[in-house]
Parts: C-alpha cells; sequence; structure tokens
C-alpha cells in the first residue's frame, strides 16, 4: 500500500497545516457519520482486530526498493465501512510513527491516504460484487488493486506538490525518483490485492455475514449468512 515514509521535518509547516486540515476534516466526517448510526459492539470489535492486524502486517517489510509493505487497508474498508475504517487507519498511523514507521508529522498525510484505500477498496468492492456473482476473488482483488493503484499517485502527487524540505532537486527533477516509487507501490499493491482476494474469498466461505455490509446485504439478511455453529464475533 501506499505510504509516505517521511521523518519530521521533511514537510514545511505550511504544507504540514495544510495537510493537517484536511485530515481532520475527514476525521471530523467519519465521526459524524458514525454518530448518526449505532455502532454494535460487534463491528467494534472486528475494527480492534482490523487496527491489530493492520498494523502488525504494516511492520512486515518487503526488503524492494528501499522498503516497502501491506497494510490491508481496502481489506479494512469493506469488512468495517469507510467511516470506521478511516478512524482505524488513523489508529494504525499512530501507532506506526510510536515504532518509528513515518515521522508524526507524516500521520495527517498518511490518514488521507489510507482513507482512499478504504472508501475505494469498500464501495469498488461493493460494485464489483453485484456485477460478479460467481465468487469474491475477482472483486477483492479488483477493488484492492484499483484502491492502491489511486492512492499511489496521490501519495506521489502529495510528495510533489509539498516538497521536501532540504531537498535541492525542484519538483521536475524529483519526478523520476517519485515515479520510481509510485511504481513500486503499484506493484505492491497488484499483490495486495491477491492476498486481499484470497482473504475474502476464505471469509465468504467460513464467515459470510462479516461481508454483508460491503456487499449491500440487510442485518437480518446478514444473520442469514452466518453458517451454524459459527462464533458471534
Amino acid at each position: 500500500m501506499a505510504h509516505v515514509h517521511l521523518e519530521d521535518g521533511a514537510l514545511s509547516l505550511p504544507w504540514l497545516a495544510f495537510w493537517s486540515a484536511i485530515a481532520l476534516a475527514l476525521i471530523a466526517l467519519a465521526l459524524y457519520l458514525l454518530r448518526r448510526k449505532s455502532v454494535s459492539t460487534r463491528t467494534l470489535a472486528i475494527a480492534a482486530m482490523c487496527a491489530s492486524v493492520g498494523f502488525a502486517a504494516s511492520q512486515i517489510e518487503i526488503p524492494l526498493f528501499g522498503g516497502l509493505h501491506l497494510n490491508l487497508t481496502p481489506l479494512i474498508g469493506i469488512l468495517v465501512g469507510p467511516p470506521l475504517g478511516t478512524l482505524v487507519a488513523l489508529v494504525i498511523n499512530v501507532f506506526g510513527a510510536a515504532v518509528g514507521h513515518g515521522g508524526w508529522g507524516t500521520i495527517s498525510v498518511n490518514t488521507i491516504v489510507n482513507s482512499i484505500e478504504v472508501v475505494l477498496g469498500f464501495y469498488a468492492y461493493r460494485l464489483m460484487r453485484a456485477q460478479m456473482k460467481s465468487g469474491r476473488f475477482a472483486p477483492g482483488f479488483g477493488a484492492t488493486a484499483l484502491a492502491l493503484v489511486v492512492s499511489a499517485f496521490v501519495a506521489g502527487g502529495i510528495m510533489l506538490v509539498s516538497g521536501i524540505q532540504d531537498s535541492h532537486l525542484t519538483g521536475e527533477e524529483a519526478l523520476p525518483s517519485l515515479s520510481v516509487l509510485i511504481a513500486a507501490n503499484i506493484i505492491t499493491g497488484i499483490g495486495e490485492g491477491f492476498v486481499t482476494g484470497y482473504i475474502i474469498s476464505f471469509i465468504g466461505r467460513v464467515r459470510p455475514d462479516l461481508l454483508a455490509h460491503a456487499e449491500g446485504l440487510s442485518p437480518t439478511a446478514a444473520e442469514k449468512t452466518i453458517p451454524e455453529g459459527s462464533a458471534n464475533v
């Protein structure tokens, strides 16, 4: 997944304030949407597990192009929805900064990027699932790959327009390096698409009720999808 791995001080204060304002607006919107409806303790438990798994996955570094990793953000969006998924992404980024995975100043930027992944993952999966009734792998793969390709360009665009302090490269000179970074994130996104597709397929077989919201099913229909003998969480 796309993630801005910049240390504190890399972004100038005006740009940091700008991206922080956008991130705060997204968080406020997510909280507003959540307040409009009742969120069950079951959904909160799923969100907590998603935060734990997402954080753990983000700490497993793939030694390519200077270090890549999965974060399963589109999967989180599919499982808990865009508003709660945005808050989960925020929690993952805060804990990531706490262990030195990027600076505190990039929490806002990464929250913006991850929110795009969460929203696109959820709605693209819902649309693709409605069109492809034969299985869940293709929608899971397609939604994840789409979300991560878009977020790769967004992350690259943010770094391009913001610039990096103490860097002597102009935006035009930095474009080749950013292009390599974007390409690396796209390749990783496609790989994560395969991983998410298989996870979604497995969940669909053992706990299809966890996908009910993303598939547009009502709560009543969701309860009917729970296999006999399954746990309540």
